[in-house]
């Protein structure tokens, strides 16, 4: 007798076995004074017998149909074969024993009926975090996906050791900001907000996070509490719940120190490379399901490719009027390219000459010159030769 669709009813010290699902499946059951009994309905004998105790009636299965004490053997013993055989997968043991590849082994069903408190100790693993098929928000500026990385061991050209990344969740576009100290996040955040939501016209509706104490103190939650920004906290030691900006976070890493060797320029260029894969991708990576790039579905507009050059190729910079030259003197000076300007239509280049960075529309590239050969002056041992 196998009956399904059972119900489990936890701290329930009986099992009651259903009168209804008897009868649908095809017994007559009889009450008596002292007992019950259940028979098939077509050969009329009798399946079991229930004694009466007080209000119910008691069936003592284990006595009735030795077939159970059967089948629990089996199991103790597919179980005893798993622990001989150092705690293999059932899966494997039932791979083994269908194709009688060994000698001595017992074709039993091998089931993970239950947990193995020695494999639960040996071998458990972290949960699996199945990827979203769906797209959770409906606008730009619903949530906002935050994390901070660093510090790097070397500093950039503006001082700084730590990248802020930003990223909307609907449209997956990214901003990054690069700060000296972990304190400056707040600030940095808070004035990021004004500007986007004034931009948008729209309100941040929930921002999400770790644990850091950069994200999680007094000064952050009184600035949600005053905008209505609900803040949301991945678990602890989990980044599989925040894991849009911590793919973002590899991502402009990765391909960031990729063009920092390919040109082989000092590493306190790593902030510039990181803003410039982040302008890029912002233009170039497709959301998945909407198939459309994170600029498009945060401007509303097609990104245009056609003015992007190769990060550290050789530039030639105009001096426009800056220095007092004379008739011979030399109208441009050599230069590095570095990114693209945050506040206009310009490009951002290193002035060799000056050993400044500056922004200027008024360049010329030489990007055959993928590799340069040899450092800005004054440059050793990745030292900043100058302040920003």
């Amino acid at each position: 007798m196998i009956i399904k669709d059972v119900l489990l009813v936890e701290g329930l010290k009986h099992s009651l076995l259903s009168i209804i699902q008897l009868c649908d499946r095809g017994y007559k059951i009889t009450f008596e004074p002292e007992q019950c009994t259940i028979a098939d309905s077509e050969s009329t004998e009798t399946v079991l017998v229930g004694k009466r105790l007080s209000n119910v009636y008691m069936l003592n299965v284990s006595s009735i149909i030795p077939s159970i004490n059967y089948l629990l053997s089996l199991d103790d013993e597919s179980w005893l074969w798993h622990r001989r055989l150092a705690h293999v997968h059932m899966h494997h043991l039932n791979r083994i024993a269908s194709k009688d590849l060994v000698i001595g082994f017992p074709k039993l069903k091998f089931e993970k009926n239950k947990l193995c408190e020695g494999c639960q100790m040996g071998k458990q693993i972290k949960s699996s975090f199945k990827p979203i098929n769906v797209v959770s928000t409906t606008r730009p500026l619903e949530l906002l996906h935050i994390d901070l990385f660093g510090p790097s061991r070397t500093m950039s050209l503006g001082w700084n050791y730590y990248g802020l990344v930003i990223v909307d969740d609907f449209s997956r576009f990214t901003w990054t900001f690069f700060i000296a100290t972990k304190d400056e996040t707040y600030h940095v955040f808070k004035n990021f907000a004004k500007v986007v939501q004034n931009e948008k016209n729209s309100s941040i509706v929930s921002i999400k996070s770790d644990h850091s104490r950069e994200f999680q103190n007094e000064k952050f939650d009184r600035f949600c509490s005053k905008l209505g920004i609900k803040h949301n906290f991945s678990t602890p030691r989990t980044p599989q719940q925040n894991g849009v900006v911590e793919r973002r976070n590899r991502s402009l890493k990765d391909l960031a120190r990729t063009m920092l060797n390919e040109t082989g320029l000092p590493k306190y260029f790593w902030a510039d490379a990181v803003s410039t894969t982040c302008y890029v991708l912002n233009r170039v990576l497709i959301r998945p399901i909407l198939k459309k790039t994170p600029y498009e579905l945060f401007r509303g507009r097609k990104p245009n490719l056609s003015h992007l050059k190769v990060f550290g190729c050789k530039c030639f910079i105009l001096n426009n009027g800056k220095d007092n030259l004379g008739k011979f003197d030399f109208k441009s000076d050599e230069g590095i390219f570095l990114g693209y300007s945050q506040h206009g239509h310009a490009y951002r280049v290193y002035n060799k000459r000056t050993m400044l960075v500056e922004e200027s529309v008024h360049v010329n590239f030489d990007e055959t010159n993928q590799v340069m050969q040899e450092r800005p002056k004054t440059c050793a041992n990745d030292e900043i030769p100058i302040i920003q």
